[in-house]
């Protein structure tokens, strides 16, 4: 490039001259790019950075937002551009249009990529340019190989030891099979199962893998989107050998099957790692094994991205930006908690104040933050690094989780000295936070003065773009919409349905990927009042519903009539008094 990137952004306003001082500073102290300087200080997403060198370059930024990063199923791109060309090329073909190929790529500069591709296909190049999470989620997609799951576990394997002699990687790559010349013939083809299982989970968007015995068969699920599908299931005599093969990769012992145990182990996968959770728990026919795979590069960090309505977003950071208070996440496991806290503390993050997190695990690393995982077996519980943080004269403090008074404690007190508390509870609603915590011990009248804003959050399905229809919900739903979420109905003619159909794409769910729905409510005057006085929970809600605020079912409406999610799914996910 004729201009460092630092200077294209400025050029563009995207940064400012004193923040590309910093980032040049930045990069140098930690050996890093300049684009990654510029996203790990925060002072531009990955977004804003290809959006400004597609302008620079005059070339068109392709995005699955604006439609252009979809590539065309029917043109058999996959032969026109190989697989491993693409991912050693950091490519994807999007469609050909008369004698021209149309690809996504990361640099438009490297002419040499493009001369190749010519050459390869014969064709004109008409480059897009694209991100680098967003070209690898569609790589991914696209270039799934959905039969390799049923391929590998329909081999014939015969009953072998189950001690499988695999070795001890710490990073493991599964994008091919790994140690097979090291290994017994039987051994080698356990760990072709065990890679082709994480493979395909990955590529379909896997939360989670349940591996178990029964009778007289063998489930294997994928929970994706928080629903759990059947997988093609590994013959019987072989799970005992896989079981073991996930327990040697993540440091257990392979001879107790009496006894659950926990552990991890971290995935190399098309150039990312992935960290793999481990949980084998003794069951009647066996033992259960279910793995929960954190792909940190599908976490959303942009808050403009998560689902919250304007109202709830603006309240939110208002909130997140006070000099002090306590703010409560509620949402049961796996609601998301943990990527809205740290998408709100990337938001507000600046160098000028300390910003601290006390986790159970650190799930996302954020530059700039200091982060501690808390280990129980040696004392560092939440309470004990709460109390140690006051001591590193920290502003803003985020606390994974509140589970007993202790911490609670804890965290009234930082609210209490100055400092701004982020943290999360189990309960149905957000205003539920309120009894729960003064159940932990918390008194009210401190309570009532500290707390500055509790909110909760589900996660929705949301539609599969390629094969949802357009539908139009009964009279007696419709009103429910209406009246549930606060809607004027002289709008309804702006209004868009669609239902759930299911194609290869979506792997016939009907939805891809999911988004937050949310309740969020700011102290006021009222609230604080009943709180103090009364902890009427039924008074507190009513004052709330008289702010204005959206509740969970509200927030779900204003999701379906926008096209995003369907009548089912909210109805699924709510009720009617959230």
């Amino acid at each position: 490039m004729a201009k460092q990137l630092d200077e294209i952004l400025m050029d563009q306003g995207v940064i400012t001259p004193e923040q590309s001082k910093q980032v040049h500073l930045y990069a140098k102290q930690n050996n890093t790019p300049i684009a990654e300087a510029i996203m790990q200080s925060g002072f531009a997403t990955e977004e804003q950075v290809t959006i400004a060198l597609s302008k620079h370059f005059s070339i068109p930024y392709a995005s699955k937002e604006n439609g252009i990063l979809v590539p065309e199923k029917e043109q058999n791109l996959q032969e026109i551009i190989p697989e491993k060309f693409a991912r050693e090329n950091m490519i994807v073909p999007l469609f050909v249009e008369d004698d021209s190929l149309a690809v996504a790529l990361l640099d438009p500069t490297n002419l040499f990529v493009i001369e190749n591709i010519k050459m390869m296909s014969g064709k004109q190049v008409q480059p897009f340019i694209t991100s680098k999470s967003q070209l690898l989620a569609v790589m991914d997609a696209f270039y799934t190989n959905k039969n390799l799951l049923e391929e590998v576990l329909n081999e014939t394997v015969h009953s072998g030891p189950t001690d499988v002699n695999a070795a001890d990687e710490e990073e493991v790559e599964v994008t091919g099979v790994l140690d097979l010349d090291r290994m017994a013939p039987t051994a080698s083809q356990y760990v072709k199962q065990v890679n082709a299982i994480l493979r395909q989970a990955i590529s379909e968007r896997t939360s989670d893998i349940h591996l178990e015995m029964f009778d007289e068969r063998v489930s294997l699920r994928f929970r994706i989107d928080g629903s759990l599908y059947e997988r093609t299931a590994p013959a019987k005599d072989a799970v005992n050998a896989i079981i073991s093969r996930i327990k040697i990769l993540s440091k257990l012992d392979i001879a107790e099957k009496r006894l659950p145990q926990d552990g991890s182990f971290t995935i190399r996968y098309q150039n990312r790692s992935i960290e793999v959770r481990v949980s084998v728990c003794p069951a009647v026919y066996g033992e259960k094994l279910v793995l929960r795979i954190l792909d940190k590069g599908t976490g959303e960090m942009n808050i403009d991205k998560l689902g919250f309505e304007p109202d709830q977003k603006k309240a939110f950071l208002e909130a997140a930006n006070l000099p002090h208070g306590l703010i409560f996440l509620t949402g049961p496991t796996g609601s998301g908690k943990s990527t809205t806290l740290n998408a709100v503390l990337t938001t507000i993050r600046t160098s000028e104040l300390n910003f601290m997190t006390l986790e159970d695990p650190v799930e996302y690393k954020l530059a700039g933050i200091s982060q501690v995982q808390v280990k129980p077996a040696i004392g560092l519980t939440f309470a004990a690094g709460l109390r140690s943080f006051l001591r590193q004269d920290p502003d803003v403090i985020l606390v994974g989780e509140v589970r007993d008074n202790e911490t609670a404690e804890a965290c009234l007190k930082a609210a209490l000295t100055g400092h701004l508390v982020l943290s999360t509870l189990h309960t149905n609603d957000a205003l539920g936070a309120v009894p729960r915590l003064i159940d932990m011990g918390m008194e009210p009248f401190l309570l009532a003065s500290s707390l500055a804003l509790v909110a909760a959050q589900r996660l929705v399905r949301v539609l599969c773009p390629h094969c949802k229809v357009p539908h139009i919900p009964d009279a007696a739903t419709m009103e429910r919409i209406i009246r549930e979420g606060h809607l004027n109905p002289r709008e309804r003619n702006s209004w868009t349905f669609f239902r759930a159909v299911g194609c290869p794409r979506c792997f016939n769910t009907g939805y891809s990927g999911r988004r937050a729905i949310y309740e969020v409510y700011r102290m006021n005057e009222e609230m604080r009042n009943i709180i103090y006085k009364t902890q009427d929970l039924i008074a507190l809600r009513k004052a709330a519903n008289n702010s204005g605020a959206l509740n969970l079912r509200a927030n779900g409406w204003h999701k379906v009539i926008r096209g995003i999610t369907t009548v089912d799914e909210i109805l699924s996910i709510t009720t009617a008094d959230e």
